[in-house]
């Protein structure tokens, strides 16, 4: 350790440890957001997949700062979110321990993609999950609002079971992912009726979520595989004529204790990881009826949609309702992505200020990207003799 003179802090960070596989491959909610009795009843959280990313022109807003009333340029991440349906409810209890299910309400129809959700194997299964229960909720529907009463009496925490609709997006999967989604404000009678009330119906993203609003994005990182300390740590290399590699931590501890300390850095996983992002703004949510000009802008009347020339790589096109959120996401495409509202009250400026979005790029990923859409390409280059036949 020759020229060290004064200290060398540690590289990496320890907060995050044990660096391993998540089992979560769509984002787990640990924590909702707190609740407001006064607000009417609304849901608090919502999955979309991941499509790519672009760019949009901004005119900013933010007195005294040297950006004011100039124009800027930023990434974006756009997700396609089809409306989720409600499918059941759960009553929670508050105990010294945490919270305790009371009791679980499904509706008495649910769609083959939930279902799979259900089976190991769909294909060799009798499928026959839920057929007792519907029977028993048409045959005696007061079981049913007698479990409802028993929840408004003594839940505490309400939270509504709702699934994606798989069969709506261009991908392989088959099967719905399904999670708990935690219904904030107005008391406890007035959340389940409001629960009950959403029942087998879809819910669109423009529900949950608005524009200029921000929201925390849970989500699986994308995984690399098992690598080296250099990429996993961020350790120093060691000299060029260093024997047997150079890639490497030179000592990974004293003689004794006899044992590796954890604080040392070590290859293995890296990537795939559960990780949560507080506080994503909302630019822009676009629905399915308006996919023609849903990337639109007062500054830029090029009738466009979200989609690129050529669709966004290794996903396609986005056909159902969407939201693009400022920055990037973690996770690979088509990956589910948990929105959330957010936990922590936004404070900066840029959180705050006007949207200002003046223009939407919607040019190819593939290659160079001269043109918005194919409409503007054929205009440019003319008649092609490659289309001519």
């Amino acid at each position: 350790m020759s020229h060290r003179k004064y200290e060398a802090p540690r590289h990496g960070s320890l907060q995050y440890l044990p660096k391993k596989r998540t089992k979560h491959h769509h984002g787990r909610i640990r924590s909702f957001p707190r609740d407001d009795a006064t607000l009417p009843p609304h849901l608090t959280a919502f999955i979309g997949y991941k499509a790519g990313m672009t760019h949009v022109v901004r005119e900013i807003e933010r007195p005294g700062s040297k950006l004011h009333k100039k124009e800027a340029v930023e990434a974006v991440t756009v997700l396609e979110a089809p409306p989720m349906v409600v499918v059941g409810l759960v009553g929670y209890v508050a105990t010294p321990n945490g919270l305790r299910t009371l009791s679980t309400v499904w509706a008495t129809h649910l769609s083959d993609e939930v279902k799979r959700r259900f089976y190991k194997n769909w294909y060799r299964s009798k499928r026959k999950a839920f057929t007792k229960y519907a029977k028993k909720a048409a045959a005696k529907p007061q079981v049913i609002s007698e479990e409802l009463e028993r929840i408004k009496q003594h839940a505490t925490v309400i939270r509504v079971l709702a699934h994606t609709q798989t069969k709506k997006l261009r991908l392989r999967q088959k099967v719905a992912n399904l999670m708990e989604i935690q219904i904030n404000g107005s008391d406890v009678a007035g959340k389940v009726d409001f629960a009950h009330g959403l029942f087998e119906k879809e819910i669109p993203i423009e529900q949950v979520f608005g524009e200029g609003e921000v929201l925390d994005a849970c989500a699986a990182t994308k995984g690399h595989g098992f690598v080296g300390v250099v990429a996993r740590w961020g350790v120093t290399r060691l000299p060029r004529k260093t024997h047997r590699g150079l890639r490497k931590v030179a000592c990974i501890g004293s003689w004794h204790p006899a044992r590796v300390k954890f604080t040392v850095a070590r290859a293995g996983q890296q990537g795939y990881h559960h990780r949560t992002e507080i506080n994503k703004r909302v630019l822009r949510i676009g629905k399915k009826e308006n996919a023609a000009t849903s990337a639109s802008t007062e500054s830029d009347l090029t009738e466009k949609g979200i989609n690129p020339v050529g669709g966004f790589p290794h996903y396609g096109w986005v056909n159902e309702d969407w939201i693009m959120l400022k920055g990037s996401i973690a996770g690979s495409k088509k990956r589910p992505i948990t929105l959330r509202k957010s936990v922590v009250a936004p404070t900066r400026r840029s959180h705050l200020e006007p949207l200002n979005i003046k223009f939407i790029d919607t040019s190819s990923k593939f290659g160079h990207g001269r043109f918005q859409t194919l409409e503007e390409k054929k205009k440019f280059l003319g008649p092609l003799a490659s289309k001519s036949n």
